[in-house]
């Protein structure tokens, strides 16, 4: 099978266009540019995480308890930024589509508390569920997993 050269070259600036035009869109997406990120450490293992921003989170785990498959229940994790320099959450992922989770998108304080709030529909489900909720931060780590639990048991189980 012969390729011509015009088939060729046509390929490679097609190809050549898709790569670059999958650049990066977080202005477009609202969200914060990379450059306000501090990261502390440097190759020689010292760190001066100082002036960082620090998570600290009133608790890290919830548990429903109980629930009926079907019922939709919600809980808030509270939580301050207790270091010294903006808190930016850029990211909040779930283990499952089943658990949804809302965040601050505005920069949070030094000394300020807001609170991550996450939501779980036991529709289809049945048993114990464990849900973990990652935050990703401006913090040092930058990763911090939160995680839920509940025992969904069908309506006709419940005495």
């Amino acid at each position: 099978m012969k390729i011509n050269a015009l088939t060729l070259i046509t390929t490679l600036i097609v190809a050549g266009l898709m790569l670059t035009s999958c650049g990066s869109r977080n202005a477009e997406d609202g969200l914060y540019p990379a450059d306000i990120v501090k990261n502390p450490n440097t190759a020689s293992g010292k760190s001066d995480a100082g002036d960082m921003p620090v998570l600290e989170f009133e608790k890290d785990f919830h548990d429903f308890g109980r629930i009926i498959q079907g019922e939709k229940v919600s809980y808030s994790f509270k939580f301050t930024n207790s270091g010294k320099s903006d808190l930016i959450i850029s990211k909040v992922s779930t283990s499952c589509g089943c658990t949804v989770p809302e965040f601050p998108k505005t920069p949070v304080r030094p000394g300020e508390s807001n609170k991550i709030a996450v939501k779980f529909d036991s529709e289809n489900r049945r048993g114990f569920q464990n849900k973990s909720i990652t935050i990703i931060s401006n913090t040092q780590p930058n990763a911090v997993v939160l995680r839920i639990k509940a025992q969904v048991v069908l309506p006709e189980e419940i005495n």
